[in-house]
Parts: structure tokens; C-alpha cells; sequence
């Protein structure tokens, strides 16, 4: 059976992929999370006297740190199941990629295996992460210098 044939046949037998549907399903996971952000954000404005632009640093922290217990307890599995892409996407997943790491790893032992694979799915991140804050970082910098920006 040549290659072609066999691409026909593997398309035949497959199951169709529901593309609709995980579509509204990502949307309406990833809606969700972010609008229990906004939440978070407001509870930081109205009880700590954080503003709009400083709420944010400890939204972040907290949307993490819930990701992390969601994915402890066996539950961001399931919102993962559910939503796809849309749990990925915003902040959580970068929580649900630290903690779910750490635990396939446990049974190596806690240094080794916790704290030598935790940050091996999301070391990527971090690494992209402050490397583009850096490059942004230095452009501004630059731009005040000559005058074009201003702080």
C-alpha cells in the first residue's frame, strides 16, 4: 500500500475531530479563568487599596498559586479535559505546567526529582519571560534616552 492510500485510509477511519465545540469549550474555559482574575483583581483593589495597574502583580500571584492547589488536588486535570487550549492560555497553565511536573517526578525524591524537573516544562517560560522583559526593558530605555518616549 503506497503512502497516499494509506493517508486516505487513516483519514476514513479515524474519528472526526469536533472542531466547533472544543473551540466554544476553550473559549468558555478560558473566559471563565480570566474573569475569576478580574474578580481577584477587584478584591485587591476594594480591601487592599491596590490601583488598577498595581493589582495586577499579586492577581497573577494568586491566579498562580490557585492553579497550583487546583492541579495538587487532581482537579485542573479535569478543567484541562474540558477546556483545552483554554485552560493553557492564560496565567494558570503556567502553574498547572510547575505543579504537575513536580508531581510525576516525587517518586525520585524531592531534590532530585521534585526540584530537578519542576521547572522543566515551564523553564521555557520563564526563560522567554525575562528575556523579553529584558529586550522591552532595554528599547524603552533607549527611547527615554534620545527623547522619543517618556516615562
Amino acid at each position: 500500500m503506497d503512502e497516499k492510500k494509506y493517508a486516505q485510509l487513516e483519514q476514513q477511519m479515524s474519528p472526526k475531530t469536533p472542531l466547533l465545540r472544543n473551540v466554544i469549550f476553550a473559549f468558555l474555559t478560558g473566559g471563565t479563568i480570566c474573569l475569576i482574575g478580574q474578580f481577584v483583581a477587584l478584591f485587591y483593589m476594594v480591601f487592599f487599596d491596590f490601583t488598577e495597574r498595581t493589582a495586577s502583580n499579586p492577581t497573577v500571584a494568586t491566579m498562580v498559586f490557585f492553579a497550583m492547589l487546583l492541579t495538587g488536588f487532581g482537579y485542573y486535570k479535569k478543567i484541562g479535559q474540558f477546556g483545552g487550549a483554554g485552560s493553557a492560555v492564560p496565567i494558570t497553565g503556567f502553574g498547572n505546567a510547575v505543579i504537575s511536573a513536580a508531581i510525576e517526578h516525587k517518586s525520585e525524591g524531592y531534590v532530585l526529582g521534585v526540584g530537578g524537573n519542576m521547572f522543566k516544562l515551564a523553564g521555557s517560560v520563564i526563560l522567554f519571560g525575562v528575556f523579553s522583559a529584558f529586550a522591552v526593558a532595554l528599547v524603552k530605555t533607549i527611547l527615554v534616552k534620545f527623547g522619543v518616549v517618556s516615562w
